[in-house]
């Protein structure tokens, strides 16, 4: 390659590069900051930007905050005169600043997979003016020799000695220790049994912003809780007062596969152990499960003598790749060292992003020339602070760089996505979540030529992090300390019934402790509860609940005879706060169904519960009362001067919500003084249907199905449309109780009764003018015109409206179409009534014409009432 730094085009090292190399607490870090102090300029990077921040305090302290600056991906404190940069390793200068002192802190990370070759980079390239100091492990000498030549090696011995102190449970783990696992699920009940045998815990898992991690470890180093619970981030970075390091595991899922820890990451979590001159110890943890949980004798010698493999290899990528286009920055980031020692780096999520984003067009039509693709590039390399992969993270990346392939991120949409994550409610991982957001946010907002009005956009985005870290550090501080571990130390075994049981909103707490909710009259043990304390948090919360429901029921109590219970009535079941309490079983009759109380009630005491459910009744009857109309029926079917065609009759009625069609009802089979009795209970006799006008409604009707569900009725149809329009489309709402089908459309039966009754007044009429201008004729042959107007205001077609007049007696007259030759409006429709016969006190249906012959029909219809 002939661009870009090469590898080698710095192969003869600036005078003055050393390398510190040693163990765990060997003082390196100490050492670069007082080299950095005793020059006039410098910069130290760091692997993390919680070490970045905690040594630029103490920098600050020394040579006041107007001369020193921190630079991390997502926070920059830059000042005017700042002479002295603590930095990440990826935030660095390299080449753009001429400083007296530079210094790479953990080295040895360049045989990271992620990472690494940014580290190999600056240790091949970020040289001081007049001192350069590479910090790490021994492991990195030879690498260091043959990558740096003419440096100077320094190992530096451990302060303190490291011993095997052997397996041991849980209970038997000395204060001041530190207890690693591998997960956070892990963590978390790791932390739940310290908070029970011995008060709590602090918690550090790589997902903590700083300011929630150097709050959980105040709590540990000043003497709050005597124990600390970590994931393997504790093993770079955290200088913690630990006496003792204990391994919940010894294997982990590195990304790419479930391995077991080398020893130099074994030595380098173990390590966290004895701090300055105090000696240390590691161990495992028995319990914790699985076949590595054990060190094998070479490790433990190993990790005692620090003694361990070298690096044989550096990651390396092209640190300055072309932009000429994307498929030639692709290729030269995925362009092999020539150089022995360093290979190639593993797809790191960057160039994973940006390769799949090269494949969409519609990202890769976008980045053309040298400075879009250089643009591109950098909104690739926004990393991953959410841990959600390529695939997720790309979406992000992509949706970003729609926006700022165009210029800067404006203020407002900065301040509104800012916003949206200024929320400091939630659990632990809901709140980890956000904060992992924002930190993509202050990283955009540190951007120089990214987002409009950059630091106040920076400086939101910093304060909503630290509200956000605050509310995370309450959260686990109220999971896993200051709790009352009385309630679940086995030892004291104290009687369930002394201890406090009592309910807020739905929650039960037994000494403070959640172990349930309560939903209306179930409860519901905490999933999350431990199987060895939930036989004595039952136990107390079992004494203690009956007199927890014994209130509830009478507080519900009062509620139904007040009127303001929200108990609902879905399906046949009766609900209190969304938890049913009673379902519904036939009765009597279908109007008289049976409340059967939900076994949930049974736990509450029996005069609280009597009362309760005599309530219910009540509540139920009231509810029931839109269905008055269809009771007077009922009550009506029983009489003794009712007769058996009536009673029939009226049996039907109530069995079918009101309303059934009179073809087949044997209603012409009743006679006079028993159809005055059946218009004085409500009912309508109309010329298609019987119905109760009252019934058409849509809560009756819903009441009416679902007594009819418990009821097993079969044919109650389908829910109503709220609204009950006087029409609407069959296919929507087919089979609909209150409806008449007219093939594409419904009509509502009061509905179709009126158009029909104004039917046959227009007949009437038409009669009495054929009559009085010729007496003789049978006015049933003379033919009268309708208008349609009233169906049309309804939503019926003029097809629907022709088909229901069919059904309902009236024969359309079609006028003859218009002699050839012969021009003007065509003549309109005319109806005339032709009844069908009735047989054995039936109606025979008349016969049906086609869906196409009523649609031509209605169009002759809808152009009469035109002219």
């Amino acid at each position: 390659m002939v661009h870009g730094r090469h590898v080698s085009s710095r192969n003869d090292a600036p005078s003055g590069v050393k390398a510190v190399l040693g163990p765990t607490n060997t003082g390196k870090t100490h050492l670069a900051i007082e080299r950095l102090c005793a020059h006039s300029s410098g910069a130290i990077g760091f692997p993390l930007r919680l070490l970045a921040r905690e040594v630029y305090d103490r920098v600050c302290k020394i040579k006041g905050e107007r001369n020193v600056a921190l630079i991390t991906g997502e926070e920059r404190i830059e000042p005017k005169d700042a002479r002295y940069l603590l930095c990440t390793v990826e935030a660095m200068p390299v080449t753009e600043r001429s400083l007296a002192f530079v210094a790479i802190d953990e080295a040895q990370l360049g045989a990271d997979r992620e990472r690494g070759h940014v580290f190999t980079d600056r240790l091949l390239h970020a040289r001081g003016r007049e001192e350069t100091m590479i910090l790490g492990s021994s492991t990195l000498e030879p690498m260091v020799k043959a990558l740096v030549p003419g440096v100077e090696v320094i190992t530096r011995p451990r302060f303190s000695t490291l011993s095997h102190a052997g397996a041991r449970k849980l209970s038997r783990i000395p204060p001041r220790s530190a207890i690693v696992a591998f997960s956070a699920e892990q963590v978390y009940t790791i932390a739940e049994m310290l908070r029970r045998f011995r008060g709590g815990a602090a918690v550090v898992m790589g997902a903590l912003s700083p300011q929630t991690r150097n709050a959980q470890v105040e709590l540990y180093q000043s003497g709050e809780v005597d124990y600390l619970v970590a994931t393997d981030a504790i093993g770079m970075g955290l200088n913690l007062d630990v006496e003792h390091v204990a391994f919940a595991g010894l294997s982990k899922f590195d990304g790419q596969r479930h391995r077991r820890l080398t020893t130099s990451e074994m030595a380098q979590i173990a390590g966290r152990a004895g701090r300055h001159q105090k000696d240390g110890t590691f161990g495992t943890l028995t319990g914790s499960g699985g076949h590595d949980s054990e060190f094998e004798p070479d490790e433990v010698y190993a990790i005692e003598e620090h003694r361990f493999p070298p690096l044989t290899k550096l990651f390396w990528r092209e640190p300055d790749p072309r932009f000429d286009s994307v498929a030639t920055l692709i290729a030269d980031l995925e362009t092999p060292p020539h150089r022995d020692g360093l290979v190639l780096a593993p797809e790191a999520i960057d160039l994973a992003v940006l390769k799949r984003l090269a494949d969409e067009n519609q990202v890769a039509d976008s980045v053309r020339g040298h400075a879009m693709v250089r643009r591109f590039w950098e909104v690739c390399r926004l990393p991953d602070f959410r841990q959600q992969g390529v695939e997720t993270h790309s979406r992000f990346v992509a949706r970003l760089w729609q926006d700022l392939r165009h210029g800067e991120l404006g203020a407002d949409y900065m301040a509104q996505q800012i916003a949206r994550l200024d929320i400091t409610g939630g659990d632990i991982d809901t709140l980890q979540g956000r904060i992992a957001a924002i930190r993509s946010w202050a990283y955009i907002a540190q951007r120089p030529d990214w987002v409009l009005a950059r630091e106040e956009m920076a400086a939101r985005a910093r304060a909503v992090e630290a509200r956000l870290s605050d509310a995370l550090h309450g959260k686990l501080t109220e999971r896993f300390i200051n709790r009352r571990t009385a309630v679940l130390m086995k030892k004291l075994g104290p009687d369930a019934g002394l201890l406090s049981v009592r309910l807020e909103d739905e929650e039960v707490l037994v000494e403070g402790e959640h172990i349930g909710s309560l939903h209306g009259f179930a409860f519901q043990v905490d999933p999350a509860a431990r199987l060895s304390d939930r036989k004595l948090l039952l136990a107390a919360a079992e004494r203690h609940l009956p007199a927890l429901l014994q209130s509830r029921a009478a507080a519900l109590t009062a509620a139904i005879h007040e009127g303001v219970a929200p108990l609902t009535l879905e399906n046949g079941k009766l609900s209190w706060e969304g938890e049913k309490i009673a379902t519904l079983s036939a009765g009597r009759s279908l109007l008289a169904p049976l409340l059967v109380p939900d076994r949930v009630l049974d736990t509450i005491p029996a005069p609280a519960r009597k009362e309760l459910v005599a309530a219910l009744e009540a509540w139920l009857e009231a509810a029931l009362e839109p269905l008055a109309p269809l009771r007077k029926l009922d009550e009506a079917s029983r009489a003794e001067d009712a007769g058996p065609e009536l009673r029939a009759l009226l049996i039907t009625l109530v069995d079918r919500g009101g309303m059934i069609p009179r073809e087949g009802s044997g209603v012409d089979r009743v006679d006079k003084a028993r159809r005055t009795m059946l218009a004085r209970l409500g009912v309508r006799v109309g010329a298609l249907d019987l119905f109760v006008p009252a019934m058409l409604r849509p809560g009756p009707i819903a009441l009416w199905r679902q007594l009819a569900g418990v009821a097993g009725i079969s044919h109650a149809g389908n829910p109503p449309d709220p609204a009950m329009p006087p029409a609407m489309d069959s296919t929507k709402r087919h089979n609909t109780p209150g409806y008449r089908d007219l093939g594409k459309q419904l009509v509502r039966l009061d509905m179709a009764e009126k158009l029909l009754r104004e039917a046959h007044e227009a007949r009437s009429g038409a009669s009495g003018n054929a009559n009085n201008n010729n007496n003789g004729n049978r006015g049933s042959s003379r033919s009268f015109s309708l208008d349609p107007a009233r169906a049309v205001s309804m939503g019926l077609t003029t097809a629907s409206y022709a088909r229901l007049l069919r059904i309902g007696g009236f024969q359309a007259l079609v006028p003859r179409p218009l002699a050839e030759g012969t021009y003007g409006p065509p003549a309109p429709v005319r109806w005339r009534w032709r009844p069908p016969r009735r047989e054995a006190e039936e109606i025979r249906p008349a016969p049906q014409r086609s869906d196409g012959a009523f649609a031509a029909l209605g169009e002759l219809l809808g152009a009469g009432r035109g002219r």
